[in-house]
């Protein structure tokens, strides 16, 4: 049995997609209160794998994530795309005309701002989890109040769906990331997988003119696919960056000449892992 960590509770989206990564698989997971606590939990047993939402189409990316990811020394060994739709529920008894307050995770609030325009009159509550507001409202009876979170959740704790889909977009999609403690990669992967044709890393660069360009250039004359490049300040540094960058490949042996040559151009280069291409759930 694979024991995996999550930020958030059962019927969580963290949960469907650690479901929907290890099908077929008996697993045990471990429900945290936040990334932070997922990392923990990884470095306190190595036998634990840690799955983190890392990106949003709509929101964008998990900007402290990558920092803990890059911090942690745990190396990616696989991601997920789930399709996101939330749906509106409330208690068994209640329906419409009852809910005076709206209760879920800021960026599930903030995913179906048009339906929550359309019932003006619902306060709007932060909570710290889609499936944890469902949980607390049916187990202290919260009478009034709805929450927005998965299908799934509302089964798990008897709730009424009111409204399935109340995301803005549907074209709603949320990349999760499989990490593991890196002297446990090897036997992680033991089990079938599919070939690995994508990579993350993080570097630093001179603060000289054309240093970026430098780089992504070669990565494109060895025909590396760029799919993301995301800044982030270094604390203490005045306008020196770190670059979390994510490529696919459809040659490991290009791929691993593209490092060897960008690694001089580069400092404090890091690999954060390199695994498969996830594929969108539809």
């Amino acid at each position: 049995m694979k024991r995996i960590a999550i930020q958030g509770t059962l019927g969580s989206y963290h949960d469907i997609a650690a479901h929907k990564y290890f099908e077929g698989e008996e697993i045990e997971l471990i429900c945290c209160a936040n990334f932070e606590d997922v990392f923990a939990a990884v470095k306190r047993d190595s036998q634990t794998i840690g799955m983190l939402a890392i990106e949003n189409t709509i929101a964008g990316s998990l900007l402290h994530n990558n920092e803990l990811l890059r911090q942690s020394g745990t190396q990616i060994i696989g991601e997920y795309k789930l399709r996101i739709s939330h749906s509106f529920v409330c208690l068994p008894e209640e329906d419409w005309d009852d809910i005076t307050e709206v209760n879920s995770h800021p960026i599930a609030l903030m995913q179906c701002r048009e339906f929550l325009a359309q019932h003006p009159k619902m306060k709007v509550v932060e909570g710290e989890d889609t499936a944890l507001s469902a949980e607390t409202i049916k187990r202290e009876n919260l009478k009034g109040h709805a929450a927005i979170c998965s299908k799934a959740a509302a089964e798990r704790y008897g709730m009424k769906v009111l409204q399935e889909g109340v995301e803005t977009n549907k074209h709603n999609f949320t990349r999760f990331l499989v990490v593991a403690d890196p002297w446990q990669v090897d036997e992680i992967r033991r089990h079938p997988h599919p070939e690995t044709n994508k990579a993350s890393m993080v570097f630093t660069l001179p603060h000289t003119e054309g240093s970026l360009s430098q780089v992504l250039s070669i990565l494109s004359f060895y025909s590396i696919n760029l799919t993301k490049i995301q800044s982030l300040p270094i604390i203490g540094r005045e306008w020196e960056y770190q670059f979390y960058v994510d490529v696919v490949f459809d040659n490991v042996l290009r791929y691993k000449q593209s490092i060897a040559a960008i690694t001089p151009l580069t400092k404090e280069l890091k690999i954060l892992g390199e695994y498969a291409d996830g594929k969108s759930n539809i």
